[in-house]
């Protein structure tokens, strides 16, 4: 549903103020007592300036220009405020004994290290100035944040057949395809250089040639598609969903004959031979692709009894419904916690906004 600029803009002056008082720290508190190196605590534990600056430094790492300094405090009021909020969900796990375990963290760890070398792996870490440490601590930090969170909220999550049917009935629109859909999976290999992409990165279009072969020789001898495209894809807005990029109308797949020649000839599980990609606008090499057929849907209208359908309709509300009672559930933690922010307080002080 679309709002009128008028009720738009009384929407930005009520959230505005509410956006800020969230921001805004105790005024009355200092951190002489806690250290300069402190920059926030968590009912007197502290965040420190070193553990905010080493993720700001790994988010940061692949910029390609260095972020003036309004831009890095942004980012680094970012950084705190996400190291405040899972401080409090780490001290509520160990209220409710949900705290990850060694094993868990160790297994999370292998899968994620499946696709890569242990060269690749620790090089990746590099860049973003991580050391193994630090990647386990944030990894149980997430696996254990994952956990209250099923717990309190999303195990709470209850999508009815009537939630289903009443979706539908008001969405019909959205379930009739007027042309066919196809459902598709990428690997891509450019030839030239990206700075985003830091795993074996083809420079030239020799080497991008000989990266694509290589690639088409691991799934031809029956590696996973998904798993092969997370750790050589350099599309990076869909390496790391397994090179998924979803429906795509087949109208525009048309305009790209080869692609669609190779694709019309697929059954959905199989995947293309190696495919030439070019510039739309001079015509000029840009890579190389190897694309995988998903599904293909036809057109036509699809009926509430199709278990698509259903599941396409259950997941939308889940998530819907999911990130309302994760951001309610926030709010709610943040208000029961004790929370001195001195990096705002510090900023605002610079500025001269406070004495």
């Amino acid at each position: 549903m679309e709002l009128k600029d008028t009720r738009v803009a009384r929407l930005a002056l009520l959230l505005t103020p509410l956006v800020l008082l969230a921001l805004l720290p105790n005024l009355g508190c200092t951190n002489k007592e806690a250290g300069a190196d402190v920059m926030a605590t968590v009912n007197g534990r502290k965040i420190t300036r070193t553990e905010v600056q080493k993720w700001y430094d790994s988010q940061v790492a692949d910029a390609p220009q260095k972020p003036s300094e309004e831009q890095a405090d942004t980012l680094r009021l970012n950084v705190l405020r996400g190291l405040i909020d899972n401080e409090i969900l780490m001290q509520r796990a160990e209220k409710l004994g949900l705290l990850a375990t060694d094993e868990e963290v160790n297994a999370k760890l292998a899968e994620i290290k499946a696709p890569y070398t242990q060269e690749e792996f620790d090089k990746r870490l590099k860049e973003r100035n991580l050391t193994l440490d630090d990647f386990k601590r944030d990894l149980r930090r997430s696996l254990t944040i994952d956990k209250v969170l099923n717990k309190e909220v999303t195990s709470k999550i209850n999508i009815t057949d009537d939630d289903i049917t009443t979706y539908y009935n008001q969405h019909k629109a959205e379930f009739n395809l007027i042309e066919p859909q196809y459902h598709l999976a990428q690997i891509l290999v450019t030839t030239q250089p990206n700075p985003q992409v830091k795993n074996m990165k083809a420079q030239n279009e020799a080497d991008a040639r000989k990266k694509i072969q290589m690639i088409a020789n691991r799934l031809d001898s029956g590696e996973d598609f998904a798993t092969v495209a997370m750790a050589y894809s350099e599309q990076p807005d869909t390496a790391q969903s397994g090179g998924d990029v979803g429906f795509i109308p087949e109208s525009r797949l048309t305009s790209d004959k080869i692609a669609f020649e190779a694709l019309s000839k697929l059954k959905p599980g199989q995947y293309s031979a190696i495919l030439p990609l070019y510039n739309q606008g001079n015509h000029q090499l840009d890579g190389f692709q190897i694309l995988r057929l998903i599904s293909k849907e036809a057109a036509g209208q699809r009926d509430l009894k199709d278990p698509r359908v259903q599941q396409a309709i259950r997941e939308q509300l889940r998530d819907r419904r999911e990130q309302l009672l994760k951001a309610a559930y926030y709010e709610t933690i943040r208000d029961k916690a004790s929370v001195d922010n001195y990096f705002a307080e510090e900023i605002l002080k610079k500025a001269g906004t406070t004495k």
